[in-house]
């Protein structure tokens, strides 16, 4: 019997903090109760603020990411509508799947793994081709590592005088990544519960802009349990259209508190360090990440390409049996090719100083020329570098000796 924490470093689901899961521990409660809309309303307010959503809706779905992207296909689009996206890693390619499964005329980009969303190719695009009525980002892929640029393909589809629906998948970037769905002129945001949520999976959630409900109330196309319409009446009044998954609203509520206390600007900050001092470690293996640039580089997760002849596939089977840790595999195209590490959510520069260690033992172990501590040694000077250089420019935290007053 080994003793001792599982370490959780894939993409997703997200090691679930303590506050969240106590939070979650609720004895059943009558959802159709007079004060329900006290607790219901308060929520969908303090979610809009994580989306950075003024105008519009969220609207919280039992269900899961993918949930979510049907969701906004069936609700803002029409069979055989024409709409622009592009297939650079595995889920990328599934959004590509279910459009086509939904009955929508793709236009689909093919880009080299490892890149994200072509925006000049988007512009030409529609430049070309006016009839497009949705564009697609994936704003981050895991597969790969890569974030794209939705701020740019804004741009683009202004630049090409296009009124299509912007749609972006932020499953593994809203609530880690900066992500300003106003600014941004996204009309859907689809996430899921188990990112930087840090809960369960089990709740689809979607910013949802005016531009896109008045698309919705528009379509044609039949939908029923993800139906824009009832959910945002039974909202209204501070309801659900049918039974709601009570606990996982509840850890929704402790989760918004304590993204919300560190500030959405320090919540991207912060993955951005920790996501610098994992690649910073992958460089000093010698090994390559899967993102092929720097301006493709995620904060969420860090794809470590392999050297030939050893199979990603066993780096995480040996980390999970002999060091107690999850790494993610490779999917699709760069299955067997690369591992993944994680680093959302819930997590710190120590979190990802473990993850790097265990790797780097599981990847010598499996027969990959590292130097033992290189990984490590490199993030621990990055980290302290870092934020050294932010304490720097912040308030000053009180020192050894100073007399802390409790306050309540």
């Amino acid at each position: 019997m080994k003793i001792g924490t599982t370490h959780l470093f894939v993409p997703g689901p997200t090691t679930v903090p303590e506050v969240v899961r106590r939070a979650m521990n609720v004895a059943m409660e009558d959802h159709r109760a007079p004060d329900f809309p006290d607790f219901v309303l308060d929520l969908l307010a303090d979610t809009k603020r994580v989306f950075r959503l003024r105008e519009g809706r969220v609207l919280l779905y039992p269900g899961s990411g993918t949930g979510a992207w049907e969701a906004a296909i069936s609700n803002c689009l029409d069979r055989g509508d024409r709409v622009l996206m592009a297939r650079h890693g595995h889920f990328s390619h599934l959004w590509v799947d279910m459009a086509h499964r939904l009955g929508l005329d793709v236009v689909c980009h093919d880009v080299e793994w490892g890149e994200g969303v072509p925006v000049e190719a988007y512009e030409r695009a529609l430049r070309a081709d006016p009839s497009i009525r949705a564009v697609f980002v994936t704003h981050n892929e895991t597969a790969t590592g890569v974030t794209s640029d939705v701020a740019a393909v804004r741009r683009a589809m202004d630049a090409a005088g296009s009124d299509a629906l912007l749609l972006v998948d932020g499953v593994s970037s809203i609530a880690s990544l900066d992500f300003r769905q106003d600014d941004w002129g996204v009309d859907v945001a689809v996430a899921g519960s188990q990112k930087g949520f840090m809960l369960p999976a089990g709740l689809a959630i979607l910013g949802v802009s005016e531009k896109a409900l008045a698309a919705a109330e528009a379509s044609s196309t039949e939908r029923c349990y993800f139906a824009f319409r009832d959910m945002i009446a039974a909202n209204e009044v501070g309801y659900f259209p049918y039974t709601p998954p009570l606990p996982l609203l509840h850890g929704l509520r402790a989760s918004l508190d304590r993204l919300l206390d560190e500030g959405m600007d320090d919540v991207a900050a912060r993955h951005h360090r920790l996501g610098e001092g994992v690649r910073q470690g992958v460089k000093a293996w010698g090994l390559e990440l899967g993102a092929l640039s720097p301006r493709w580089y995620s904060d969420t997760v860090t794809a470590v390409r392999l050297p030939a002849g050893i199979d990603g596939a066993a780096v995480c089977r040996t980390a999970y049996h002999r060091y107690r840790t999850s790494f993610g595999g490779g999917l699709g195209k760069v299955a067997g090719r690369v591992f993944r590490i994680g680093h959302l959510g819930d997590v710190n520069e120590v979190s990802c100083l473990t993850a790097l260690a265990a790797a780097e033992m599981a990847l010598l172990d499996v027969g990959v020329d590292v130097e033992p501590g290189a990984g490590v040694a490199a993030a621990q000077a990055y980290y302290r570098q870092a934020l050294a250089d932010e304490e720097a420019t912040a308030a000053p935290w009180p020192r050894a000796g100073t007399r802390l007053t409790a306050v309540r």
